[in-house]
């Protein structure tokens, strides 16, 4: 008699799941970075803290989206060929690999960090080549105006985490595997270039061709400056790097050129997210509240700090040494009010009523 109503309780409990949104590893991915930029900038107590978070973080989210997988599969496959739900994916390897670079610079655990390495590098082929294979030989597809957004650009990140997370195990590592990691870091770094500029091309095409409302200005338009800054921080890196890496060496000015050209476009894009935040929140009144997708918007501003920070030492420019700590704290408020909203968000599913099959709820 009491097995059947726990039975029928326990898809309510888990219905929440079917909309989980693909890109919620942005959590790890935002918690990751804004504790690397703490440990850059010496808050050596903040940095551990958000490490032994993002450790919990990481396999709980892992365990929620399996548990998507095994209750609501359709709608995760789906989510996986959809235009604006499907890029959310590289949250994965992006946090994968954050959290590698967590692990080597916050724990100093090299075989750790290899691990996460091979996992993430596991993950963005699986999903670079499944995701955009969908999207070739989908046969309806949405138009342009409504099947890309700032969202895209995480392929971009993900990519380029993988080139940061091999810069900083070439520079712990010895041979073999110095120079091949090396080598692997500016691939990615470059490839990650170029995929920017193709779907930046678009993105902007979309900005200013097509009709934008309030709706279409999501939080991952904010990828638009963060997948600049990550290219940043890999470039920077790969310039530590050259001293030990001929190769590399013999690229400076290349590499020096390009991590600039990265830096100032992620630059430009922070005072346009500025003004079409204020339009859309202030000027169009379009309502403020907890969305996972927000993690895409706290990302950027710590990577910036971060990205900032290594440029300066790589390149000895002394008088930006003020704006990474302006930035980290931005990115550690914008974190915290991204976690009351989570919370707040939690608490009111824990306690919207189980729905019964067959039952009406009371009104």
């Amino acid at each position: 008699m009491n097995s059947m109503p726990e039975q029928s309780r326990s898809p309510s409990r888990l219905a929440a799941l079917e909309t989980m949104s693909p890109a919620y590893f942005g959590l790890v991915m935002s918690t990751g970075i804004v504790s690397l930029a703490a440990n850059l900038l010496d808050m050596v107590l903040l940095a551990q803290s958000l490490f032994v978070l993002n450790i919990v973080f990481y396999p709980v989210l892992w365990v929620l989206y399996a548990l998507r997988l095994k209750h609501y599969r359709r709608a995760m496959l789906l989510d996986l060929s959809d235009h604006l739900r499907g890029p959310g994916f590289f949250t994965l390897v992006a946090a994968t690999s954050l959290l590698g670079s967590q692990s080597l610079l916050l724990a100093d655990s090299v075989p750790t960090a290899l691990a996460f390495w091979v996992l993430a590098l596991l993950l963005w082929v699986g999903l670079t080549y499944t995701f955009f294979t969908l999207l070739t030989v989908k046969e309806h597809k949405p138009p342009l105006n409504e099947g890309i957004n700032g969202g895209w650009l995480l392929a971009v990140v993900a990519t380029q985490s993988l080139a940061v997370l091999s810069a900083l195990l070439a520079a712990r590592i010895g041979q073999p595997g110095k120079l091949e990691l090396n080598f692997f870091a500016l691939s990615m770094w470059l490839w990650g270039g170029m995929l920017y500029i193709w779907m930046m091309s678009l993105i902007f095409y979309r900005y200013t061709f097509f009709r934008f409302s309030p709706a279409d200005l999501s939080p991952p338009y904010w990828i638009n400056m963060g997948a600049m800054a990550i290219s940043t921080l890999a470039g920077s890196l790969l310039i530590v790097n050259t001293r030990e890496a001929p190769f590399l060496e013999s690229l400076v000015p290349f590499l020096k050129g390009f991590t600039v050209f990265y830096w100032a476009t992620g630059t430009w894009w922070i005072p346009m997210l500025l003004i079409l935040g204020v339009w859309r929140h202030i000027y169009k009144r379009f309502p403020l509240s907890y969305d996972p997708l927000y993690w895409g918007a706290v990302f950027p501003l710590g990577m910036y700090a971060a990205c900032t920070h290594e440029m300066r030492l790589a390149m000895g420019f002394d008088f930006l040494a003020w704006l990474p700590t302006v930035f980290l704290v931005l990115a550690l408020f914008a974190w915290l009010i991204t976690m009351i909203g989570m919370l707040r968000a939690a608490l009111r599913t824990l306690r919207r009523p189980a729905a019964v099959p067959g039952v009406l709820p009371h009104k």
